[in-house]
């Protein structure tokens, strides 16, 4: 059997955890780039704060960038865990599609906020749009691996925290 079919790798429970942590950041405190973005149009100062803040927002998003691609390469080349053969068909659809919802997020989102900065201001409310888009997918995500874990009682939670061994990568 192979192994990939019974979970994921440290790595890619690595990634998984830390672009998670990063979109939460990015949510918390995203609005510190919109302060950061008046402020510079309209020529006022900036408290070190704000402007801190502004700075970490860019880079936490170029990281979600960076680090998606690379479980994206993951995911595609070393696969992901296949939905149990229980599983009705609706809910392995509904998984498949909240997965590419979130991986079109997670690259749509930032690129979409380098747009607004450098090129096209109206990108800005696309980028400010997913937010709301960002914690209904999140909430339903959370909620799917509860009602797996503690409705259904099988490994969809599970496989998410503990690694399999002898895994690559």
């Amino acid at each position: 059997m192979n192994t990939r079919s019974l979970g994921y790798s440290g790595v890619q429970i690595g990634l998984h955890w830390t672009i998670a942590a990063l979109v939460v950041f990015q949510l918390l405190f995203g609005e510190s780039m919109t302060t950061y973005v008046r402020a510079a149009a309209h020529g006022r100062q900036l408290s070190q704060i704000d402007q801190t803040m502004g700075s970490a927002h860019y880079w936490v998003g170029l990281a979600i960038l960076f680090l998606t691609f690379i479980r994206l390469a993951i995911r595609l080349i070393y696969g992901a865990p296949r939905a149990d053969i229980s599983t009705p068909k609706w809910m392995a659809l509904a998984s498949r599609t909240t997965h590419l919802l979130f991986y079109f997020l997670l690259i749509a989102v930032p690129v979409s906020g380098l747009l607004a900065f450098y090129t096209w201001d109206w990108m800005g409310d696309i980028h400010a749009f997913a937010k709301p888009v960002f914690i209904v997918v999140i909430g339903v995500h959370a909620i799917a691996a509860i009602f797996h874990h503690y409705v259904l009682k099988d490994s969809t939670l599970r496989n998410m925290l503990v690694p399999i061994r002898n895994s690559t990568p």
